[in-house]
């Protein structure tokens, strides 16, 4: 008989959140966790617990969609969140001001010791109309470094990196210039 450990959900949610971004809603941590799949199955022996089947995991503003994801720790601690996909998602919302963070990729790593998140395949981080996308992304939290790369078997076998431009409005008020003048 499966005994899920909330202790566990909660750490794999507060990982993925802090991957996406250092800063999030105010209330977002302190807000349940709700987690649904297909099913479930844990490993105490082994200390893994894997959800499959159209795994939704949602806490305040986070919000991960995946096919599976595994969560690898002892007791109430988590080493290790592995989300998979085609695409495994992530969004939230890191301010009240600012658009929601999206990412996807086909997996989905969050190294609890490392502080890092790891995006492979596909992967793609956008927000208020910047994306940066590429075979591999990297976050790592505490310093808030982000690394992409790409291989050669991806098309084009580079990074694409869009940033939106500025509105002509704004960037008349930012220079200090009127119509006036």
């Amino acid at each position: 008989m499966f005994n899920p450990n909330p202790s566990i959900a909660l750490f794999c949610v507060l990982g993925l959140c802090l991957s996406a971004t250092t800063v999030s809603l105010p209330d977002d941590r302190e807000q349940e966790i709700h987690i649904t799949a297909n099913k479930l199955m844990r490993n105490d022996k082994l200390g893994f617990t894997v959800y499959t089947g159209a795994v939704l995991m949602d806490q305040g503003s986070l919000h991960i969609s995946a096919d599976q994801i595994t969560i690898y720790g002892a007791g109430k601690t988590v080493d290790r969140i592995i989300a998979r996909g085609q695409p495994a998602t992530l969004q939230e919302q890191p301010e009240a001001n600012k658009g929601p963070v999206r990412a996807r990729a086909d997996m989905i790593h969050y190294y609890q010791r490392e502080d890092r998140v790891h995006f492979k395949g596909n992967a793609s981080i956008e927000q208020d109309g910047s994306t940066v996308s590429g075979e591999t992304i990297d976050y790592f939290i505490s310093q808030q470094l982000v690394k992409a790369d790409s291989t050669q078997t991806t098309e084009g076998g580079r990074v694409q990196v869009v940033i939106p431009a500025r509105p002509a409005q704004q960037t008349e008020e930012d220079s200090g210039s009127t119509d006036s003048e």
